[in-house]
C-alpha cells in the first residue's frame, strides 16, 4: 500500500505532470483574456462604429463575464482540492458551463429573431456574421473547453488527500496563496473590462428600468 502511494506521489511530481499543470493554468488565463478580447471587440463596435448594444446584447456580455469567473475561481483556488466537499475544478467549470448555457439561450434567441429570409439582422456583420451569432460561437467554445478540461484536468495538489510520507515536503510549504504577477494583471484587466461594461450599460440605460429594443442614444445624457 505504501509503495503504491509513493508511486502515486512520484507520478504527480513528475516533470510531465508539472508541465501539464502549467498548461492548464495557461489555458485558464487564456479563457479569461479571450473573453476580455471579445468584449473589447464589442466596445469597438459600440464606440467606434457607433452601434448601440440592445438589451439582449448586454445580457450576452454579462453571460460572457460569468463564464470567465469560472476560470478565475479555479486560478485563485488552484492549490485546493475541495471546498466544503466540492471539487474546485467542478465548481469552476460548472460555473462556466451554466453561464455558457445561459448565454447560448440568449444569443440563440436573438439569432432566431433575425433568422427570417430578408431580415438584415441587428448591427453590422463582422466577417459575415452578426455579433450575436459570434456570441453563440463563443459560448459553444466555452462549453467545449470546459468539458475537455473537466475530462483531462487534474487538481494541482491531488496528493494532499493522503498523508505524506516523512521524506516528502509538507503540503503547507506547497500551498502558497500568493498569486503570480501575470494572474494579478489578468484579474485587474478583467476587472477593468467589467467596470467599463457597467459604466457603458448605465450610460445607455440611465435611470430607466428598461432599455428600448433598438436603442439610438445614451439615455443618461438626455
Amino acid at each position: 500500500m505504501a509503495d503504491t502511494h509513493n508511486r502515486t506521489l512520484l507520478h504527480f511530481k513528475s516533470p510531465i505532470w508539472q508541465i501539464w499543470l502549467k498548461v492548464e493554468l495557461f489555458i485558464q488565463h487564456i479563457c479569461v483574456l479571450g473573453i476580455c478580447a471579445v468584449l473589447i471587440g464589442a466596445f469597438w463596435i459600440q464606440f467606434v462604429e457607433s452601434e448601440y448594444p440592445c438589451p439582449l446584447c448586454l445580457l450576452q456580455r454579462m453571460a460572457m463575464i460569468m463564464t470567465a469567473l469560472g476560470s478565475i475561481f479555479i486560478i485563485t483556488h488552484r492549490r485546493r482540492i475541495h471546498i466544503s466537499g466540492f471539487s474546485v475544478l467542478g465548481l469552476g467549470y460548472g460555473m462556466s458551463v451554466l453561464s455558457a448555457v445561459l448565454g447560448l439561450i440568449i444569443s440563440g434567441r436573438q439569432v432566431l429573431l433575425h433568422i427570417a429570409p430578408g431580415d438584415p439582422g441587428y448591427g453590422t456583420p463582422v466577417m459575415g456574421m452578426h455579433l450575436y451569432t459570434w456570441a453563440f460561437v463563443v459560448f459553444m467554445c466555452v462549453l467545449a473547453v470546459s468539458g475537455l478540461m473537466l475530462i483531462f484536468g487534474r487538481d494541482a495538489d491531488w496528493h494532499g488527500r493522503h498523508p505524506l510520507p516523512a521524506d516528502t515536503e509538507p503540503a503547507s510549504q506547497e500551498d502558497d496563496p500568493t498569486l503570480p504577477w501575470y494572474s494579478k494583471v489578468t484579474f485587474w484587466f478583467f476587472g477593468a473590462i467589467i467596470f467599463a461594461n457597467v459604466l457603458s450599460a448605465f450610460a445607455e440605460a440611465g435611470f430607466n428600468a428598461f432599455l428600448p429594443d433598438n436603442p439610438t442614444s445614451y439615455l443618461l445624457f438626455k
